[in-house]
């Protein structure tokens, strides 16, 4: 009888010890020449499997997501390779090297300039000689930097005792090549040549996450994808939001919105919540803060709700600022609150943001939950504390104030920098070097940086942070857990990146995303094939979990909106009552200007040598001649804010922009914006230019054919999305061929052919014009339409308005993001 093998739970030093074993133990070159086999069949694929909805145990999960993680690995080894083709060796002398726990200290003198350079947990690649083409090396290993040290000197971490055989074992096998650079790193003052290959600090906070999952409250849950049996009628766990800040929701949020924030107050482990293009993802995010940060447990309000308690007197300026001061650990020097936390809520006035807009704290809140917002990509973060910021959030009785924030992490948009939290810490020891008169050098103002940062994570009511971030050691100070965790774009990262901010014990996780959007990034194609991209959010919606979809889209015209409703929602998206109007423009008056059009061009495709990647001239052609007609006929369109040039390639984007400029001088990028798709996920702009890029017969359409590309490429778009491609080409393609027959079907299909200018002079173009009859027409209607919703709202005012935010703030953040 074969007895069943069990995982035995990893802590974060020994998951880490295992992770490093691994890797470092990895035969450089071998890696190089197994990412060349081109074969899909070969025995890169053995032991390897697919990502599947459900697990049994943990042992199932693991076995799944770990070897693949280890090709993800070896991926990433290999892109730093490839996107350092100068290979920009340091040389580097040995000081010391000492072994403890089967690894190898090893201490090096190095150039402060190439110090400077590297992080802790970068992978970096020793070797005796220089890689020089068609050599072979004999004396190399990896080794990862364990601290920068001090001026000149780099320490780092080898496992240099033998490869190791196999995932599930201990078991190492001689290694010829890790005993010869043993015996080079004994040696005092030998020197070695010395590689950055990549960074490994974000995947190793994922593999310690993957096996932190046996550890978590919602162990079960996470494993089966299913919603724990009668959990939904749990009435105890209830939470209820107070009466003011329920009538403020009923009045500003859709029905679809409404409903997801009352998910979230049934107190479930998790809620999921699927935000289409345009449906204002971002306000649901604001009300869910608004109420769990107000919300009361059932069980304990009163009958009557939560009673608004009387105010006392309003205080003065100086007696507000004299409370501000004594109460803030935020503006002044050491005080109490840097240690304690208040329990049941106290009185007194909380000063918040950087404007000193109190935020009144009355003793009948009996909880404060503590919350952590994570996105995939600062730039994403970025967009929800600017609207944090902006727009405040509202307590229980429906007052809007900024409540306390931190935004931790690297790269902060300039306009989030006031709520970084290395802003902070240096605003809070310049107040404390004021308040003293002494300025502490050395490692005692390391130890203030350390006690601070910890004080403003435990005050501040909300923490934004990087999936990737919220797994440093920063987190493991806080005296406080975090009690909810939001994650936006929770479609966007690989599952271990999901559970990354998951280990800090916290009760109720809500994943906010859209799976038919853009996908997390996975450098690994073999990874990929087996769904290692799948997100926690897809999964869980896969294995049948309940999601909270968000109906109501107020960005794009509906013209626009019905395709991607129709592909990718089944149909249920539904337009604002004002959207139509509000996205109705001058150049609608020419059916070929949108707002949903679809130009067949027949065009070349081709692939500039080495690049993976492919243009077609013949589309840059005729974008360019379109871009020229819409800026000179409507002049509010020469501003990058408001058109949008979008690729699936990076080399047509980059083709395109140089066409642009040659045509409309150097300071175009102030006129058009032309970026990948990816780097145009959770933005928006009145006009969108997409090009499709493939043609050819039979070839097929390769990154095209990726239905959430095509999904995020259309609908970025508010007023007209113009889509120029090859339609018998992209009809290979069904999703593609849908939308070539909706266009054709709509009469918004032009076949164009050469030359192309003809197409856009005044005689075509007059041809195109939609007659007055049904521009009349059109007018009657929204006459008709304008009255109506005045009528209802004179009858009902709490009906909505469409006046709800749209989704995103058009930020130029540009995230960048994979092409082919």
């Amino acid at each position: 009888m074969a007895v069943e093998k069990t995982v035995a739970p990893l802590g974060s030093s020994a998951s880490i010890s295992r992770f490093q074993r691994i890797v470092l133990a990895w035969d450089y070159l071998r890696l190089l020449r197994d990412s060349t086999k081109k074969d899909s069949k070969d025995k890169s694929r053995d032991g390897l499997q697919r990502v599947k909805n459900t697990y049994r145990d943990v042992e199932d999960y693991i076995g799944v997501f770990e070897p693949l993680l280890f090709e993800e690995v070896k991926a990433q080894i290999v892109q730093g390779k490839d996107e350092d083709e100068a290979l920009a060796w340091e040389k580097g002398a040995v000081d010391s090297c000492t072994e403890a726990d089967e690894f190898h200290k090893v201490s090096m003198a190095v150039r402060d300039e190439f110090r400077e350079e590297l992080s802790e947990n970068d992978l970096l690649l020793l070797s005796k000689e220089k890689f020089q083409e068609g050599a072979s090396p004999s004396t190399y290993a990896f080794a990862i930097v364990e601290q920068r040290g001090g001026r000149e000197m780099l320490t780092l971490r080898a496992f240099l005792a033998g490869d190791v055989k196999e995932l599930n074992g201990n078991e190492v096998e001689h290694s010829a090549r890790l005993l010869k650079m043993l015996a080079v790193l004994k040696i005092r003052e030998s020197f070695l040549w010395i590689l950055k290959i990549c960074s490994l600090s974000t995947i190793m906070r994922e593999y310690v996450a993957m096996h932190s999952v046996t550890s978590l409250p919602f162990k079960d849950l996470i494993l089966s994808a299913t919603d724990k049996p009668g959990y939904k009628n749990s009435e105890d766990r209830a939470w209820n939001i107070p009466q003011p800040l329920m009538e403020f929701f009923e009045s500003n949020l859709n029905d679809s919105q409404l409903e997801a924030i009352h998910a979230g107050l049934s107190r479930k482990p998790f809620v999921l919540i699927q935000g289409p293009p345009g449906t204002g993802k971002t306000q649901t995010i604001l009300g869910l803060l608004s109420a769990v940060l107000h919300a009361a447990p059932a069980r304990v309000q009163s009958g009557g709700g939560s009673s608004i308690v009387k105010c006392q007197q309003e205080m003065n300026i100086q007696d507000k600022y004299y409370h501000w001061t004594k109460a803030s650990p935020w503006l002044t020097g050491v005080n109490p609150r840097d240690m304690i936390m208040p329990i049941d809520g106290d009185d007194g006035f909380f000063p918040t943001g950087n404007e000193l807009k109190p935020e009144v704290v009355k003793s009948n809140r009996k909880y404060r939950a503590h919350v952590l917002v994570c996105a995939p990509s600062n730039s994403a973060l970025d967009e929800i504390v600017l609207r944090v910021l902006q727009t405040g959030i509202h307590d229980e009785n429906d007052r809007v104030y900024n409540p306390k924030i931190v935004r931790i992490g690297l790269k902060p948009h300039h306009s989030v920098q006031a709520v970084s939290i290395d802003y902070l810490v240096e605003q809070k020891l310049a107040s404390v070097d004021q308040s003293s008169g002494v300025k502490k050098p050395g490692s005692g103002r390391a130890v203030d940086r350390d006690r601070i940062r910890a004080s403003i994570l435990d005050e501040a009511a909300i923490v934004f942070s990087t999936l990737s971030f919220s797994g440093s050691a920063l987190f493991s100070r806080m005296n406080r857990v975090f009690d909810i965790v939001i994650i936006d774009e929770a479609a966007q990262a690989v599952e271990p990146a999901t559970l990354v901010p998951l280990a800090h014990g916290c009760r109720q996780v809500f994943l906010v995303g859209d799976p038919v959007q853009l996908p997390a990034t996975v450098i690994s194609s073999t990874a990929e094939k087996l769904g290692y991209g799948t997100s926690l959010f897809k999964r869980f919606q896969g294995a049948g979990f309940p999601v909270q979809m968000l109906k109501t889209q107020y960005r794009m015209h509906p013209e626009i909106s019905i395709f991607p409703s129709k592909e990718f929602y089944d149909g249920s998206l539904e337009n604002g009552s004002l959207v139509e109007r509000q996205t109705k423009r001058q150049w609608h008056a020419y059916r070929c200007f949108g707002p949903f059009c679809f130009f067949d061009i027949d065009g070349t495709e081709s692939q500039p040598s080495g690049s993976g990647s492919w243009v077609n001239e013949e589309e840059v052609d005729f974008i360019i001649l379109l871009y020229h007609k819409l800026v000179n006929q409507y002049t509010e369109l020469r501003s990058s804010s408001q058109l949008a040039i979008i690729s699936p390639y990076r080399y047509q984007v980059k083709l395109l922009r140089d066409r642009i400029r040659e045509n409309f001088g150097e300071r175009s990028d102030h006129l058009v914006d032309i970026n990948t798709v990816d780097g145009f996920q959770g933005r928006e702009k009145d006009v969108a230019i997409f090009s499709c890029v493939r043609a050819n017969k039979g070839k097929g359409i390769g990154f095209v054919s990726d239905f959430r590309r095509m999904n995020v490429g259309i609908t970025r778009a508010r007023s007209s999305v113009l889509v120029v491609g090859s339609a018998s080409t992209l009809i290979q393609d069904d999703h593609w061929k849908n939308l070539v027959s909706s266009a054709k079907d709509r009469n918004c299909y032009f076949k164009v052919t050469k030359p192309y200018a003809a197409f856009f002079n005044d005689s075509n173009l007059e041809s195109f014009r939609v007659k007055s009859s049904e521009i009349m027409k059109e007018e009657m209607v929204k006459k008709m339409e304008e009255k109506m919703v005045e009528m209802i709202d004179v009858g009902n005012a709490g009906d909505e308005d469409g006046g709800v935010e749209e989704d995103d703030f058009p930020m130029d953040i540009d995230d960048g993001g994979p092409d082919e």
